[in-house]
């Protein structure tokens, strides 16, 4: 049985500006710091952290950080989960007319406050501005994306045709506003990208027909080896960072929890920019194409079957993603590494279709055992579907094990609004705002 529900309206803030605010564009949130980001038409930000969650009744008559234009793209990123997690806001945007990206970092630090960080990077082509921020010789263009995770962002730019990979760690917990930044791999794109995701040691490119996966942890590390009775550097989880070993200055580029654990045993001999090609031979990445009704028996080259982009990655499980095409279907994808843990074999499949979806957001939390999807048409309604997951074992003929074996989803309510919908994001398992055309709605199942 579906149950159906109403979306109470939220009172939005009424800063005192000279002329009318900027209406709401869309929203980001993050579930550790309980921090909600609002994007507005004039491209400021206006952020919120620590908010009462998920019984939401207003919001501050101010945010805690207004963020100033450009900003064209923005993420939040976690550092070092365990035991003491540290939230950074990252916001990308022009500069110079586009001829650079400027980054911008905010730190949450432990009076729940957000500040400007200061910024440290010796790497060619990277330098920081006190005023400004930090400034990338890259060119920014038309289409630009970052994506964040834990320690580690993906910035795309589709007139450079690359991506980087880029690793964040706190310098200094008795100074939270100073982070050192780096540079770690750098893909160059054959084909264009239509979303990105960073989640459990994957790194997921929505492609035309498909999606492309890489294994995170190969490419922000390289040249590892392994140390006997080697006692760590001292840096909290870090990821990147100077530690003196045997006499001289090594560079530190340790798990960083790509894959959920600390690998403390660890150092590189040199840190460099690892770089590869999007499509690559040489098992760096797995393409995975989309598997439905629709395209069975058509042959690859069909323009219907090519057209489709994945342009949506969300993570439900630490395994399995669901990606949203345009045609408004969605798709389970398994990823799962090989028994050497280099390479990655993977699967997908349609979900059975009952509308046209053009928003979707999954809670970030892949530890649920049962995880909550939230899609939306579009129109006044958002349908709230269950996912239960279930353990996968993949034996030498993989992919057969693979498709016997899907994650089980379910439709169990539906929210209805007042106006269309531009956007949707998950407050907590039972709560979800929603952004209709410049009104804000709060829903929390108790």
């Amino acid at each position: 049985m579906v149950v159906v529900s109403q979306a109470s309206s939220l009172p939005l803030p009424n800063p005192s500006l000279p002329s009318s605010p900027p209406h709401i564009t869309s929203l980001l949130y993050e579930p550790n710091s309980l921090s909600l980001a609002l994007m507005h038409s004039d491209s400021s930000i206006s952020l919120y952290p620590s908010l009462s969650i998920p019984s939401l009744s207003s919001l501050p008559s101010t945010p805690q950080f207004l963020i100033p234009p450009p900003s064209s793209s923005s993420t939040f990123l976690l550092l070092n989960p365990n035991p003491n997690p540290r939230v950074v806001f990252i916001v990308g945007g022009p500069h110079k007319s586009g001829a650079q990206v400027l980054l911008r970092f905010y730190v949450l630090q432990k009076n729940n406050l957000y500040g400007k960080a200061q910024v440290f990077c010796s790497q060619k082509g990277v330098c920081f501005d006190h005023k400004l921020g930090v400034l990338l010789d890259v060119k920014h263009g038309v289409s630009f994306k970052l994506v964040g995770s834990v320690n580690f962002f993906a910035m795309y730019s589709f007139s450079s045709s690359k991506i980087w990979v880029f690793g964040v760690k706190l310098m200094d917990d008795d100074d939270e506003l100073k982070l050192k930044f780096m540079r770690c791999a750098v893909i160059e794109c054959c084909k264009p990208i239509w979303s990105m995701s960073l989640s459990s040691g994957f790194m997921i490119l929505g492609e035309e027909n498909g999606v492309r996966a890489f294994n995170l942890r190969n490419l922000v590390k390289e040249k590892m080896k392994r140390v006997k009775n080697f006692k760590g550097s001292g840096l909290p989880n870090g990821i990147i960072g100077d530690v003196a070993f045997g006499g001289s200055n090594q560079e530190v580029a340790c798990n960083g929890y790509v894959d959920g654990r600390s690998d403390k045993h660890c150092f590189s001999v040199k840190q460099r920019s690892v770089k590869c090609r999007q499509d690559s031979s040489e098992g760096v990445a797995y393409f995975v194409a989309f598997r439905s009704k629709k395209a069975e028996g058509l042959n690859s080259t069909t323009t219907a079957f090519m057209s489709l982009k994945a342009i949506s990655i969300q993570a439900v499980s630490a395994n399995k993603f669901l990606i949203l095409d345009s045609a408004g279907d969605l798709h389970i994808l398994h990823l799962s590494n090989s028994v050497a843990g280099s390479n990655i074999i993977g699967h997908m499949r349609r979900l059975p279709h009952f509308m046209n979806v053009l928003k979707l957001a999954v809670l970030p939390d892949i530890s649920l055992r049962t995880q909550t999807i939230w899609i939306t048409d579009g129109q006044h309604s958002v349908h709230v579907m269950a996912a239960s997951d279930a353990d996968i074992t993949v034996g030498e003929n993989g992919r057969n094990e693979i498709e016997e074996k899907l994650m089980q989803i379910s439709v169990i309510e539906a929210i209805f609004v007042g106006e269309k919908i531009q956007d949707i994001v998950p407050l907590a398992a039972n709560g979800v705002l929603i952004l209709g055309q410049g009104n804000l709605y709060a829903y929390a199942n108790s």
